[in-house]
């Protein structure tokens, strides 16, 4: 008699994974406070390729956003933490609802502050942890769309020119 197939671990959209990797950045907050607060970027942080007040364009971003920023929130974490291309995405997420039970304590400036102190890092981006906090608190819908448009624009493009134009030879119209 064959051993039975292992049962599938269908946890929903909870990952794990996920939570334990969010739990470890709160901690890692929590043991070292002030030198989370006074970090800086290097000063060979580069712009931020999306405007701050860009939030508008595009409206698809912006809408989702507004209605439901929690989608935003998870889905940039996807794309800065597991796969720039989205691959195995779901709306719902471990990051989603993060967002949504923070928000419901008044508490979502915290996560959002603490993806954009990644995609700092992870991009070389300018900035500080106090303009994380600020900018979450501020004005988290823009924040939000901010950083789900430079997670876009340094996923989809690397960030900067791979290569410069070179001529296809083959590809030329013929003499007269």
């Amino acid at each position: 008699m064959a051993a039975p197939a292992p049962a599938q671990n269908n946890n929903g959209p909870i990952d794990h994974n996920d939570l334990n990797e969010w739990k470890d950045r709160f901690n890692d907050v929590l043991a070292r406070p002030s030198e989370h607060v006074n970090s800086k970027s290097p000063e060979t942080a580069q712009p931020w390729a999306s405007a701050f007040f860009g939030c508008f364009n595009p409206i698809d971003t912006c809408l989702i956003t507004w209605c439901l920023p929690c989608v935003t929130f998870g889905k940039t974490h996807h794309r800065l933490r597991k796969n720039g291309n989205l691959d195995g995405y779901e709306p719902i997420n471990t990051s989603c609802l993060l967002f949504c039970g923070s928000g419901c304590v008044g508490l979502h400036w915290i996560p959002m502050a603490l993806q954009r102190a990644n995609i700092r890092e992870k991009y070389n981006l300018q900035g500080s942890c106090l303009v994380d906090i600020a900018t979450a608190c501020c004005c988290g819908l823009c924040d939000l769309v901010q950083q789900e448009k430079e997670c876009a624009h340094h996923t989809t493009h690397g960030g900067a020119v791979a290569e410069q134009y070179k001529s296809n030879d083959e590809m030329a119209y013929p003499g007269k």
